[in-house]
């Protein structure tokens, strides 16, 4: 007897599973507002597939590999980048989005871009270029996520950036308002939660931490005690690594219940519902209370610590100085970015230029321009 044929799972067969299988206030494929540039469907490949997919082999994704969250790159290779971070979301937004009924496809495509116009240097970076271009319209990492996905980056010969999906560009944007899709309220929350838990597993590991002082905060209290009991005797590194991800799962838990509970008293019947000015994907007030206590720890014991303010201080007076003089003379920038700055103008060219470095980049382009022992051409 032959055997049966495979069964080849097309788009079609992919948004008939997201009507049947999806919550009714999910977003579905089927049903996006599109792109800004006409494009055939794909075969195989759902729209927000697509996005993903997209985002993922973009110049801009790849660079967040040397882009840093606190730590200057050049600090160690043992500290998150805005790419690990990025994949850290992804996953918790991923698992929200799973347990909810949402959009998989779209949480995770929002997730892969959120981060990817912050310029070099983390906020750090993004404060300076801010007060930059104060006078020139203005920087702001969400903003220029959008820019760099409708105009920077150019890969098809039919339209410039990635020309992705109404829904997912309107995310970047939003990026941390109110009025959000459900599955861009998920990536913002594991956003939180990714970012806070993270920096404390940072802040230990370059020793700018103390597990002792981290007693005061509530969160990390109860992850020791109940690692402690589940796992006696458990060496200090591996202990700090069940606490970290006891923090994770206390936090993803906490949002899914009170997310659940949100949705069941809303009822929406379909996206549009969902989006209201009290966000329904938000963890407990409690734990609302507890990462603002883990917040304010951070700020005062890690993000003020002295040799994190020395790495800041330099970094800002990287972008500044850099900025000044490229602005002053654009012909020091390869051609690429000077004819960007004819058709954009000065300050705008020169901020998307130093916005695109990774941390490496920014601080050889510091050298090249104001060092007399540095080449002058690309190293």
């Amino acid at each position: 007897m032959a055997a049966d044929a495979p069964t080849m799972v097309t788009r079609e067969a992919l948004e008939e599973r997201e009507l049947r299988e999806l919550a009714p206030y999910a977003m579905k494929s089927r049903f996006s507002r599109g792109r800004q540039h006409a494009e055939e469907e794909h075969a195989y490949r759902t729209a927000y597939q697509r996005d993903r997919d997209r985002i993922i082999h973009s110049g801009a994704f790849r660079r967040l590999e040397y882009k840093t969250q606190v730590f200057v790159n050049t600090f160690g290779d043992y500290y998150r980048t805005r790419l690990t971070h990025t994949m850290e979301v992804a996953q918790i937004a991923r698992t929200v989005a799973r347990a909810l009924g949402l959009n998989e496809d779209l949480t995770e495509a929002i997730a892969l871009a959120h981060d990817i116009g912050h310029g070099p240097f983390g906020h750090t970076g993004e404060d300076a270029l801010a007060e930059l271009m104060r006078d020139h319209g203005g920087f702001e990492h969400n903003r220029q996520a959008l820019r760099i996905v409708d105009e920077i980056e150019r890969k098809y010969p039919g339209f410039p950036g990635l020309n992705l999906t109404s829904e997912v560009r309107d995310s970047l944007l939003k990026h941390g308002e109110k009025r959000l899709c459900l599955e861009a309220q998920v990536v913002d929350a594991s956003d939180r939660i990714a970012y806070n838990t993270h920096d404390v597993d940072d802040g230990l590991t370059s020793g700018i931490l103390d597990e002792k002082a981290l007693e005061e905060v509530a969160l990390w209290r109860d992850a020791l005690a109940e690692v402690t009991r589940r796992y006696p005797g458990l060496d200090p590194a591996r202990r700090r690594y069940h606490v970290v991800r006891k923090f994770i799962d206390a936090a993803v838990t906490d949002l899914l219940d009170h997310s659940r509970e949100r949705l069941l008293r809303a009822a929406p019947k379909a996206p549009p519902d969902a989006q209201r000015e009290e966000r329904l994907v938000a963890p407990s007030h409690a734990m609302e209370r507890r990462q603002m206590e883990l917040s304010r720890f951070l700020t005062r014991d890690f993000y003020n610590d002295y040799r994190v303010r020395r790495m800041r201080r330099k970094a800002s007076g990287f972008v500044r100085e850099m900025f000044v003089a490229l602005v002053e003379d654009t012909g020091l920038m390869p051609p690429a970015a000077q004819a960007w700055a004819a058709e954009h103008g000065a300050p705008r060219a020169v901020c998307d230029y130093i916005a695109g470095m990774t941390d490496r980049e920014a601080i050889q382009e510091y050298r090249r321009l104001f060092h007399a022992d540095a080449g002058a051409g690309p190293e």
